[in-house]
């Protein structure tokens, strides 16, 4: 099996060597270990430390935020041949020598997707919040994490760690529409795939006074998740959500109207109750339009599967030759950049 690593960087100069240096040489199962760099608008020397260190570096000339660069990055990976890749931040959060362990359960056929999982005790089992990690952060990828849940019908602790394993197969599932973080989506385009998810507790470092390149502002940071989480419950359960967001006013017209109603029958007017028998067919056909947009969007929902499926189809074939052993490139020596596709 061919790994590559990757690290999406920016303005990582002081850790970038450090973290590429220690990624191990070999592992079991794996036959051959590729470094690939994704500089997202550096303006230190993180591109120049990554090449000197033994990466293949996309050094992009802007910041275009870790989606962009993650997709971005996983199809480089697959140009390259890879059978699986890990992604790990280029920070010293997270320590490379568990790479191996991440890479296990897919090098043994177990799982096609394997997340590190920051939350859970490895020793003990129990939940607990690493140290230094801010507690609004905490508490939304907690919150991130029931919400994937709920709508993968699976139970997962930590659904926006970037300390990740994914096979080809994974890599040719993922389709990220996103431009701010891509975790919680990929997170939840997998376990929507039915893709095996295995998750491994695993140490991270928060460093006192280091201010996250990703997380600038806790405030922006929950209200971007409450976003996302609405966007997830949109996207990948439409009817469910259309469904929430309309059953109050299609109730609350429905008792309005039925009250009217009752009164016109035993006085034959409307009156006193004219201006509540407006509001009420106001709300109920607020409600029911409601409903219908959920029922057209789930339908959409079960189209854009199906399109999911062809575009995995047609990478598969465009990635074929890339991952044959005659076309995989050798250390230092790489299918490289083709500019207006990875970069524009």
């Amino acid at each position: 099996m061919h790994l590559v690593v990757i690290s999406i960087c920016k303005d990582e100069e002081a850790t970038i060597g450090e973290v590429l240096d220690r990624i191990p040489d070999s592992i079991q199962g794996v036959t051959s270990i590729q470094k690939l760099v994704v500089s997202d608008g550096s303006v230190d020397r993180t591109a120049d430390i990554a090449r000197a260190h033994g990466a293949h570096v996309i050094e992009g000339r802007t910041q275009r935020r870790l989606a962009f660069r993650f997709q971005q990055a996983i199809n480089v990976a697959l140009d390259m041949g890879a059978d699986v890749a890990v992604n790990i931040d280029g920070d010293l959060q997270f320590d490379p020598g568990d790479i191996p362990t991440l890479v296990e359960p897919i090098v043994s056929g177990r799982a096609g997707f394997v997340a590190a999982d920051r939350f859970t005790d490895a020793e003990t089992g129990r939940m607990r919040k690493p140290e230094n990690m801010p507690t609004g952060k905490y508490l939304g990828n907690r919150l991130g994490a029931r919400v994937v849940g709920a709508l993968s019908g699976q139970s997962f602790n930590d659904v926006t760690c970037g300390f990740r394993a994914y096979s080809r197969g994974a890599m040719l599932s993922l389709n990220i529409n996103t431009k701010f973080t891509y975790t919680q989506e990929s997170f939840q385009i997998l376990a929507q795939s039915g893709t095996s998810i295995e998750t491994i507790p695993t140490a991270v470092t928060y460093y006192p006074g280091r201010r996250s390149r990703v997380v600038t502002n806790i405030g922006t940071f929950v209200a971007t998740s409450a976003l996302n989480i609405l966007r997830s419950y949109r996207d990948f359960a439409p009817l469910k959500f259309f469904l929430a967001l309309g059953i109050l006013p299609f109730l609350g017209g429905l008792a309005g109207l039925g009250f009217v109603g009752i009164h016109w029958l035993d006085t034959g007017r409307t009156s006193p109750y004219t201006t509540l028998g407006i509001l009420g067919g106001y709300f109920f056909s607020l409600g029911l339009l409601l409903l219908v947009v959920g029922l057209v969007a789930d339908m959409l929902v079960r189209s854009a599967r199906n399109q999911e499926k062809i575009l995995r189809l047609l990478k598969e074939d465009r990635y074929e030759r890339s991952h044959t052993p005659r076309s995989r490139p050798e250390s230092g020596e790489l299918p490289l950049e083709r500019p207006t596709r990875l970069d524009p």
